[in-house]
């Protein structure tokens, strides 16, 4: 089987790739390997796959509309995972037309391309972040979430309802997978993970957001790849009780699905800063600050649709999943 993923040089997409080239499938990757953090970091990761003989890599930027419909027609994936994208709510403040351009118009060209050759399954990277004003806790698939609080949260949200309306127009089985901050090596360097180990084993100020009054549903990489692989290979099938007066935002009378990808263990920031520390070994020097613009107070997954359809729930505790952490980023750094 031939998979197309996209984003391959991101750290869910390496990982991801990876974990499906390990198992023998035909992966062709692309990536505009855009510097909107460290190159070099998206290259290493990229020759951590360069082994693997099913393994074609593509320089490709899917805001390009006609380079991603003729390597659809070139390659006819059966499966594509598509995880390529403008990340970071932040930035999204900053520079709002990139949201724009890759989220939405890039989204519309990997659809057009399932389309056009019937794709099996698409899978595709959605966000917490789509829950936005939400304050109900754990958040879940069913709930509302028509009050995003940034610009990376629309777009994630309209990728929702645009695979929605293919898979209702065209059959096309479609999944959205609402990431919860994911963590682990060859992690991205504008996230807190790496962003507070560097400023500790620097000796730098750690700037922490709402005066650390902030709790957040840490998932390890590996989880989240096991959730990929699993909800890749069980495509979307329409739900035969699905009430149109009393429409089901987690399923649909189409082939689609949304599911919550998290620990459902939520952690207060400043444990999770205290974890860090303790396996560095070594203190780091606090910075309390106010809240930032888009940001929000807690996150926490029900991820019970996940474990009904799949039987896989993560697991991995934070002290796990940081150990592996830093002896990564010791390793690399």
């Amino acid at each position: 089987m031939k998979i197309l993923v996209t984003g391959v040089a991101g750290f869910i997409g390496m990982h991801s790739a990876k974990k499906l080239l390990d198992d023998g499938y035909d992966i062709i990757g692309i990536d505009n390997l855009n510097d909107y953090y460290d190159v070099t970091l998206k290259k290493d990761r990229l020759k951590t796959l360069d082994s693997y003989s099913k393994f074609r890599f593509i320089k490709l930027d899917i805001k390009n509309k006609q380079d991603v419909l003729n390597l659809f027609e070139k390659e006819s994936p059966q499966r594509v995972l598509h995880l390529a994208a403008q990340a970071g709510v932040r930035y999204s403040i900053q520079n709002p037309y990139a949201y724009i351009d890759s989220n939405i118009q890039g989204f519309m060209n990997i659809l057009e391309g399932c389309r056009k050759i019937k794709t099996e399954h698409l899978v595709f990277a959605s966000s917490s972040s789509v829950y936005g004003g939400n304050t109900k806790i754990p958040f879940s698939e069913h709930d509302n979430v028509d009050h995003p609080i940034s610009l990376y949260a629309v777009t994630k949200k309209t990728n929702e309802l645009m695979a929605h309306t293919y898979s209702h127009l065209y059959q096309l089985p479609t999944t959205g997978l609402r990431f919860f901050t994911v963590y682990g090596p060859w992690g991205r360097p504008d996230m807190s993970p790496m962003l507070f180990t560097k400023a500790i084993l620097n000796d730098a100020p750690i700037e922490i957001f709402n005066h650390g009054d902030m709790m957040r549903d840490f998932t390890y990489i590996d989880d989240i790849v096991d959730s990929i692989k699993e909800t890749l290979f069980k495509s979307a099938t329409p739900n035969i009780n699905f009430d149109t007066n009393k429409p089901d935002p987690a399923t649909s009378h189409a082939p689609y699905r949304i599911f919550n990808i998290g620990n459902s263990q939520p952690i207060p920031l400043i444990k999770f800063i205290e974890t860090l520390e303790d396996a560095l070994g070594k203190k780091g020097h606090k910075k309390m600050a106010g809240m930032q613009l888009g940001d929000v107070k807690v996150t926490s997954a029900d991820t019970s649709e996940l474990n009904q359809w799949v039987k896989f729930k993560p697991n991995t505790s934070i002290e796990e999943g940081i150990k592996k952490f830093i002896d990564w980023y010791k390793n690399y750094y």
